[in-house]
């Protein structure tokens, strides 16, 4: 049987267009009705990177989580909100994104995910066991709600780089610190987490999306026009990639999808539903500047490292020290020095959390002559 992804045009984030969007999404994948039943405490996993207002696009649309619960609420599930950022206060993140109005209007519970868990994957995978909220385990069903973005060290944030968000607070830049510096690595870690929770539904906010050096204030907005559906977090990543014009290949997560033997990534058996994909091609989309090597003997890494790997910088004009990116640098090389920050490269693992959390797009990224032309040829 075919793996189905659902593609429906929504080009506003007015509720009644994005509810009968959302609604379409799902009817053509059988009706929420086979996704939730009556009673079910039904997880709305939204992408809560930073506070950041909806317009900015940084955030899954708060419009698109209302429909969501409304469509949940309908078939008699309880819906809940239920994120981790890696910093911030809950409070005013909840806030800022209209999370906390979202909640009021569906009568669902805002809950920050604080507590972990530990699930054992299978014995043929790298990490031995996954920690992820205890909130995200207990739920009847969990419904994944990313946001179209890209990123800066995983080339695209969607539906599986999505439920990174399902491992609570500060474990991501501990995360970052013990695999990140190897991006294939990092990729099977995610698609590990997206296979110890496997959610029975994701609906992706691809009304507005973001490109150039997401995921944060430093990318562009992007108007896409989609909403995006399916059970194989996997088939729905490979068909973004189609529409986006990006080879499904470049992000990491589908490649070691592939290895693992999970999902779905052969074009050929998945089953578009709705719209064409062809007549849904976005033009232009502008993928990240990050090139991140590391090879060569272990003398000549920091010069091999220099040549060919892009780096973080301040933007002085924007940056107004607000300290945050020094609080979530997982090695703890940033720095103020004489009123502007200071960074050390040696050590830096070029995770790019600081470029992910900072609130003034002031984090910019630096690229030598080699990293732009390997970009050049990779894309």
């Amino acid at each position: 049987m075919a793996t189905e992804v659902s593609i429906v045009r929504s080009y506003s984030y007015s509720y009644d267009e994005v509810y009968g969007s959302v609604r379409r999404s799902i009817e053509l994948l059988g009706g929420m009705e086979r996704f939730v039943k009556k009673g079910d405490k039904v997880l709305l996993k939204p992408n809560l990177l930073s506070a950041k207002s909806p317009e900015r696009a940084i955030t899954t649309h708060p419009v698109v989580v209302k429909a969501v619960g409304n469509l949940v609420r309908e078939t008699g599930g309880i819906p809940f909100i239920g994120d981790s950022p890696a910093i911030g206060n809950w409070g005013y993140l909840t806030r800022k994104t209209g999370m906390e109005e979202v909640a009021k209007e569906i009568g669902a519970e805002l809950v920050p995910f604080s507590e972990s868990v530990r699930m054992r994957n299978d014995n043929d995978d790298i990490f031995k066991y996954i920690e992820i909220a205890k909130v995200v385990q207990d739920a009847d069903v969990v419904i994944n709600l990313p946001k179209i973005k890209t990123h800066t060290q995983m080339l695209l944030t969607l539906s599986v780089k999505n439920l990174f968000g399902c491992v609570v607070g500060k474990r991501k830049p501990q995360l970052h610190m013990e695999v990140g510096r190897d991006r294939e690595y990092f990729a099977r870690m995610l698609v590990e987490i997206y296979k110890a929770i496997m959610p029975s539904l994701t609906i992706v906010d691809g009304i507005i999306g973001i490109e150039g050096n997401g995921p944060g204030a430093g990318g562009t907005l992007k108007e896409i026009g989609l909403i995006i559906g399916g059970r194989d977090c996997i088939a729905i990543d490979v068909i973004i990639c189609k529409i986006l014009g990006v080879k499904k290949e470049n992000l990491y997560t589908t490649t070691a999808a592939i290895k693992m033997g999970i999902g779905e990534t052969d074009m050929e058996r998945i089953k578009i539903l709705g719209e064409d994909i062809e007549g849904v091609r976005v033009k232009g989309f502008m993928t990240p500047a990050i090139k991140d090597v590391e090879f060569g003997p272990r003398f000549l890494r920091r010069y091999i490292k220099d040549l060919f790997t892009s780096r973080p910088i301040e933007e002085k004009e924007r940056c107004n020290l607000c300290r945050l990116c020094m609080e979530i640098c997982p090695p703890q090389v940033i720095k103020v020095i004489d009123g502007k920050l200071s960074f050390n490269y040696d050590k830096c693992i070029r995770c790019y959390c600081c470029i992910e959390v900072c609130p003034e797009g002031a984090m910019g990224v630096k690229e030598t002559f080699m990293s732009r032309l390997t970009h050049q040829r990779l894309y």
